[in-house]
């Protein structure tokens, strides 16, 4: 299937260097940014084809899929053009920065027939069905409480400005700070918690900036929350507490406790994190094994599927092609893929009230409520 890049910066080298897992589904025709040095850059570097314009890159025939990798300041005006002009959307996260302007968007889609998903699709990834599946199949029993982590420690102050990429984009701090690290950051954890509990009824949060001065590259008049934590109630009484921050050092752990243990991956970053169950330590020796030795007596939950794939860069063991793929054999299929419309709308609107308690309240119940998602089929791939 056709795709389209808007946007050449930062990470687009990582969305790129991921095609190759489907090469048989997948084919970039055209890329466009509106920075004429960093479009040359990147398409002399991967040998794409470069279109000078928004216009020429909608008006392409062979482009069925936009991806949008502009800033998340511009996310929506571009999904919107594309979708204008007939063509189905897979964007960065988030969908946008306004709850109306993602509802928009959402309902343009339909209104059109097409199909509009938004990142993260970590979801579809090995780590998170071998998850979701024993959460599914009660491994441990029944699902009560979930602790997520998405702490990345102090960004500002790590040396980022040595991130680079391959040709030449510079990670985009004051974007990145300007935008927070919720609305960056919470979707990796919310679309598995959505995937296996289905939609949030309600949240309670507290988001706070607490480190106001980030160096050289702080926005003006920032004050953008660098640290949340929200806890979210689903239906049959499922509870869980999600934490982000670029604060706290970098801790990217999703926790399930069942009535008979609990289920743990390490990195949700990680498509192949090992994915763990570990049993109540019901007697006394057990519990004194686990505090005194750190012996658990958990094991590795064998995983769902097994594939080799091109990772986007050392650091990034993601499949950030995984999505667009989904999302291609979905519509030669004919059918939604598996994050449209609806499941993205939610995790942006969950995310953003997670970020801006000043706009939607402490407590806030979400207007949103997509059905349930299918589980990765393998042998449609």
């Amino acid at each position: 299937m056709g795709l389209g890049f808007v946007g050449t910066g930062y990470v687009a080298d990582l969305y790129l260097n991921t095609l190759p897992n489907w090469d048989s589904a997948l084919d970039l025709r055209v890329v466009h940014d509106r920075d004429a040095d960093r479009l040359n850059r990147f398409s002399s570097h991967y040998g794409v084809k470069p279109a000078q314009s928004l216009e020429a890159v909608l008006a392409d025939p062979s482009v069925e899929i936009v991806v949008n990798l502009t800033n998340p300041a511009q996310h929506y005006e571009v999904s919107l053009r594309a979708l204008e002009a007939g063509k189905h959307v897979y964007s960065e996260k988030p969908l946008a920065l306004e709850l109306e302007q993602a509802q928009e968007l959402v309902q343009k889609a339909e209104a059109r027939g097409l199909h509009l998903v938004s990142a993260p699709a970590t979801v579809l990834g090995e780590a998170a069905q071998t998850f979701w599946q024993a959460v599914r199949e009660k491994v441990l029993g029944r699902p009560v409480l979930a602790y997520v982590e998405m702490d990345d420690g102090m960004v500002h102050r790590i040396g980022y400005r040595n991130w680079i990429t391959r040709t030449g984009a510079r990670w985009p701090a004051e974007d990145e700070f300007r935008t927070g690290c919720t609305l960056e950051h919470a979707g990796y954890s919310l679309t598995w918690l959505v995937a296996m509990f289905g939609p949030v009824r309600r949240v309670v949060t507290v988001a706070h900036c607490a480190i106001p001065d980030k160096g050289p590259d702080t926005p003006p008049d920032y004050d953008t929350p660098d640290f949340s934590c929200a806890c979210l109630e689903f239906d049959d009484g499922m509870v869980a507490r999600l934490t982000n921050s670029i604060i706290a050092p970098h801790d990217h752990r999703f926790r399930v406790f069942c009535e008979d243990g609990y289920l743990d991956a390490a990195e949700t970053w990680d498509f192949k994190t090992p994915v763990r169950a570990v049993p109540l330590a019901e007697t006394r020796l057990r519990r004194q094994a686990q505090k005194l030795l750190g012996w658990d007596g958990g094991h590795r939950i064998k995983p769902t599927h097994s594939r080799s794939i091109s990772t986007a860069r050392r650091g990034y063991p993601i499949d950030f092609a995984l999505g667009l793929a989904e999302m291609a054999l979905a519509l030669r299929s004919g059918r939604a893929p598996r994050l449209a419309g609806a499941f993205s709308l939610h995790v942006t609107e969950v995310s953003l009230a997670i970020q801006h308690p000043e706009r939607f309240g402490t407590v806030y119940r979400p207007i949103s409520a997509p059905g349930p998602v299918q589980p990765m089929d393998w042998s449609e791939f």
